[in-house]
């Protein structure tokens, strides 16, 4: 998925992206250990190395030395001790910096690749579906073996060296010198985006524990859809439909588009999603199929019979609570620039402030367009909007195929998840990859049944294998978990390809995880023609703008209400649970007023609060958003090319700066405009 970006690298964000930390005061702060190095002692220090090493080198000396100096602690030495080392440390000449930067690359990946792999096989009980989870699988799972890696690092000085001859450019500065930079200048500045925080190790468990019980939470969250009833207690889905919260029931109800009982099923999920963000769902309903339930009158049944029953105790509000505390719990060993999780998200990770995308957002949402495209939507269902149609799904060409002919095909094609590996190589030359291309990426990725809904985890040393995990019940894989695993697949591609095509290790990966969801949506529009099915050609193009701009619409939505969430949560940090609960309902209530009950004619709807992403993935839900717009903006560019080596090119460039990397890519930045003006020939076309 939707997990894309793994445990391992979210909390290696965490730890040691972006920005340095220091003490607030000179001298030593207590609770941190930090000893800001006093100005005299870095200007000697600047003044020596410049002496040694020449005046044309200052801008870099005086960058490289106040970062050490800003990461120094009173552990790690004296003045002196630090002045010492400096001198002493600092790589002269470019041919011994550039062996240094290689032998540090090779180290880091060493390092990065086993303690992904490390990552990878302790969680494999929770994210597999291979048994019942037990405590022990747990406490292994949410065990981080790279906590104690940056204190290590820093105690026998390699995070120093590292940071003292290869210094951290800002965004701003990344910005302004982008197009003079060359590929070995980038993979530089990446390497110095490494050592600028120095979080203790048990700040990083913490985290990654919280976030383990978060995701094993969402994980086992089903619903058995066969003991749902409608509002006259009737069933109306078959009796071992088993779905996962929300990615399933979203999937559900985007499939009974154009089916007889179509609407009233949308009802019933609709419903189901209402009692799971107010916490009204039965506890007992949860993941059980031994009882009936009725979403309408939330009551439950027992052969028969109505009993009573406890509501879920806001357990998802205390999750997302937990990841809140944890990350906020960080906050205080980064400057102010860095200084919230918020921040670290988009101006460190994403490389995007939060206030340009809340401002993209927010002016897609208020789009005449959005009306326009409402109102086509309305004649092609032949009734008036409800709530769901967020999640309209009547503009993809298999919206005309009946699913269960879909999920016939796709569990005799890949009855097992082994099967779906032998075909990942047919997969990419459908695409137009290359025989040797296809068989070197799928070589690198092994496929596995999911417990949850699916994710994609790629390695990060050239020797690992990346993995694509999607849901396979016993009877074969069915439609929906067909489509997963194949924008799970796409995710693999990506990962691979940069990983082993870009020039330097440093430059591995894409500018955020937008890029990658891009590519992921890119390959799961085409699940039907690698099945073999023709769509219909009449109106195609159009029809896939307009169900990009509808994504997009209901995403970004999604995404602001998630930011409106974080930035409460800052505002109200001694909350408790229920606050939050009422919180989150009352902001999801607020944006839905102000960007959908007019198009909807429906007020104070919770629906957007839906999202799994809110709980186990803090701050995730605007890649989607992103990759909506990226996507689209590739799809246009490659039209009438050929994709697979269009493929390679843009995503072999490794990890820019978001918008170098889409002008180099495809011409132009990262944009609205090109949406909008396709949505505008589109409604044109359906006149």
């Amino acid at each position: 998925m939707k997990k894309s970006i793994i445990l391992f690298i979210f909390v290696l964000v965490c730890s040691l992206l972006f920005h340095h930390c220091s003490g607030k005061e000179e001298g030593q702060d207590q609770q941190k250990g930090v000893m800001t190095m006093e100005e005299p002692v870095i200007v000697k220090t600047i003044s020596t190395l410049v002496k040694k090493s020449g005046e044309e080198k200052r801008a870099r000396i005086e960058k490289s030395v106040r970062q050490v100096a800003a990461l120094w602690q009173a552990s790690d030495g004296s003045n002196s001790e630090f002045e010492t080392f400096c001198t002493r440390s600092f790589i002269e000449t470019e041919d011994e910096r550039h062996l240094g930067f290689e032998k540090l690359s090779g180290y880091f990946e060493i390092l990065n690749g086993n303690f992904n792999k490390i990552s990878v096989d302790l969680q494999r009980t929770l994210h597999l579906d291979i048994g019942v989870i037990h405590p022990v699988d747990q406490l292994f799972g949410s065990y981080n073996p790279g906590a104690h890696l940056d204190d290590d690092l820093f105690r026998n000085k390699i995070a120093f060296i590292t940071a003292l001859n290869f210094p951290f450019y800002s965004l701003q500065e990344k910005m302004k010198s982008a197009a003079q930079w060359s590929g070995k200048e980038w993979a530089y500045a990446r390497m110095g985006d490494i050592f600028l925080s120095r979080i203790p190790a048990e700040r990083q468990q913490k985290f990654t524990e919280v976030n383990t019980g978060a995701d094993i939470y969402i994980s086992e969250y089903n619903i058995f859809m066969g003991h749902v009833l409608n509002g006259k207690n009737e069933k109306l889905f078959p009796e071992n439909m088993k779905l996962l919260v929300h990615w399933n029931l979203r999937d559900e109800l985007k499939s009974n588009y154009g089916t007889e009982k179509g609407p009233e099923k949308q009802r019933i999920i609709a419903k189901v999603m209402e009692r799971v963000i107010s916490q009204e769902i039965p506890q007992i309903v949860i993941n059980n199929d031994k009882v009936e339930w009725n979403p309408f009158q939330n009551k439950v049944y027992k052969e028969g019979k109505e009993i009573e029953f406890h509501p879920e105790p806001d357990t998802r509000y205390a999750h997302l609570l937990k990841n809140f505390k944890a990350l906020k719990d960080i906050d205080s060993y980064c400057p102010a620039g860095m200084d919230t999780y918020i921040k670290r998200k988009f101006d460190g990770e994403m490389e995007i402030s939060q206030p340009e995308v809340e401002e993209l957002f927010t002016r897609f949402l208020s789009s005449p367009y959005i009306k326009k495209v409402a109102g086509l939507i309305k004649k092609r269902v032949n009734r008036d909007l409800e709530p769901f149609d967020i999640w309209y799904d009547g503009f993809k060409a298999r919206s005309g195929i009946p699913e269960e002919k879909l999920n016939k095909i796709t569990r005799q094609k890949y009855p097992t998840a082994a099967a779906m590996e032998k075909d990942l190589p047919v997969i990419l030359m459908k695409l137009g990859f290359s025989k040797e291309k296809a068989a070197f990426i799928t070589s690198r990725v092994a496929v596995e049944p999911a417990r949850g809904s699916g994710h994609a985890w790629g390695a990060e040393m050239r020797a690992g294998k990346a993995y694509l995990r999607t849901r396979v019940p016993a009877d074969g894989m069915n439609y929906k978990g067909y489509n997963i695993a194949i924008h799970e697949f796409g995710h693999n591609v990506e990962q691979t390809i940069t990983l082993h095509d870009v020039d330097y290790y440093m430059m591995r990966g894409v500018p955020n995880t937008a890029f990658t969801e891009a590519l992921a949506y890119i390959f799961q529009d085409r699940d039907l023609e690698l099945l073999g099915l023709q769509e219909s050609s009449l109106g195609k193009e159009y029809l896939d703008t307009l169900d990009t701009f509808w994504s997009a619409y209901e995403g970004m939505g999604v995404s602001l209400l998630d930011m409106q969430v974080w930035k409460w949560l800052y505002a109200n940090p001694e909350a408790d649970t229920h606050q939050l609960k009422e919180a989150v309902i009352a902001l999801a209530k607020e944006t839905w007023n102000k960007y959908y009950a007019d198009i909807f004619d429906v007020r104070d709807q919770t629906l957007l609060a839906i999202y799994s992403h809110m709980i186990s993935y803090p701050l995730y839900l605007s890649a989607y958003s992103y990759g909506d717009l990226i996507k689209f903006q590739i799809k246009q560019y490659v039209r009438g090319k050929d994709l697979a080596a269009e493929i390679e090119r843009m995503f072999s460039q490794g990890r820019l700066i978001p918008q170098l990397w889409m002008k180099n890519a495809v011409g132009i930045e990262i944009s609205t405009e090109p949406l909008f003006q396709a949505t505008e020939e589109a409604l044109n076309h359906f006149k």
